[in-house]
């Protein structure tokens, strides 16, 4: 019975809770373990409930994955539309949004494995992950200023593509440069890309 309370807490506020820490342990998991360290049985054990509270929130591990992945998606979404919108200048924006993106994925490297690296390599995600390119692809198309529709389209996806594959290089290791070398590159692409 959802309205019946409990210590003060109806039913679906527990539900929400026990949701919510299930998806902060796959966000550390996946974060750090990555897909192999991910199991149904790993995650309760992180997150400190059974198995029968995981089957109460999701079907399978994949569902598990994939609401890890939205919810850190979203994360980066919503930091990129608060960077950019009191940024006066074209400028302004990128080095905001460059900026709240290296912030999100570097001080929190959990979150960046688990938007960049996971989709390349989870099979619960080798589809989904190409669903949120589209997503930041259009937020970057808003914010070009030539060519018409479909050209700021055009730039915009290769330009996703570019950042995301700095981004990645930059999180495995085999791109060995400081923070601010980083941020200062991809400023340059953002800035570059809108200048045709």
């Amino acid at each position: 019975m959802p309205g019946r309370t409990w210590a003060g807490t109806t039913l679906d506020d527990r539900k929400a809770l026990r949701r919510a820490q299930l998806v902060a342990a796959g966000l550390e998991l996946l974060g750090t373990e990555g897909s192999a360290g991910t199991s149904v049985r790993a995650v309760c054990r992180h997150a400190k409930l059974t198995e029968r509270y995981f089957y109460e929130s999701f079907t399978d591990r994949e569902e598990l994955v994939a609401a890890v992945y939205e919810h850190v998606g979203e994360e980066a979404r919503q930091a990129l539309v608060d960077a950019v919108r009191d940024a006066p200048t074209p400028v302004l924006r990128a080095e905001n949004a460059v900026r709240a993106f290296v912030e999100l994925i570097v001080d929190d490297p959990r979150k960046g494995r688990i938007l960049l690296l996971a989709p390349l390599t989870d099979p619960a995600l080798t589809r989904r992950g190409l669903h949120l390119l589209p997503v930041f692809a259009a937020l970057v198309g808003e914010q070009l200023s030539h060519g018409d529709e479909t050209e700021r389209r055009m730039v915009a996806v290769g330009l996703v593509g570019a950042l995301s594959n700095v981004f990645i290089a930059y999180l495995d290791g085999s791109l060995k440069v400081s923070r601010e070398r980083l941020v200062a590159h991809c400023v340059k692409l953002v800035l570059g890309a809108d200048s045709h």
